[in-house]
């Protein structure tokens, strides 16, 4: 599946995420459900820095998953290593419900890369 039909269907099937965003390695925008080009930049670009950071704080083991909570909901980014995926989600998310959906869809997109 392609990473904006994987996104729709995340969007869609998941009540708890709100927006969500697939980038490269490199930290292009693939794929958005953000409300504007410039909210997915963004949203992109908040994953990237958690990702840099947390590994710099743990550079023995690879980071796979961040949760920030926020006053309106959370912020979730999970990365397979090929693809981030970053989601904001409503308030008080179920954390490992949201991370499942995410890494599902990224397992989903994957699959159509072989």
């Amino acid at each position: 599946m392609d990473a904006s039909a994987a996104l729709s269907e995340l969007v869609a099937l998941s009540t708890q995420i709100v927006e969500a965003v697939v980038t490269t390695p490199d930290g292009a925008v693939e794929a958005a459900r953000a409300a504007e080009d410039e909210r997915a930049r963004r949203l992109a670009a908040a994953g990237a820095e958690l990702f840099a950071e947390a590994s710099s704080l743990r550079p023995e083991s690879p980071v796979e998953r961040i949760h920030v909570d926020l006053e309106r909901g959370s912020l979730v980014t999970v990365s397979d290593g090929a693809r981030t995926i970053v989601a904001t989600t409503v308030p008080e998310p179920t954390a490992g419900l949201v991370a499942f959906d995410l890494r599902t869809a990224l397992r989903r997109i994957a699959e159509d890369d072989a």
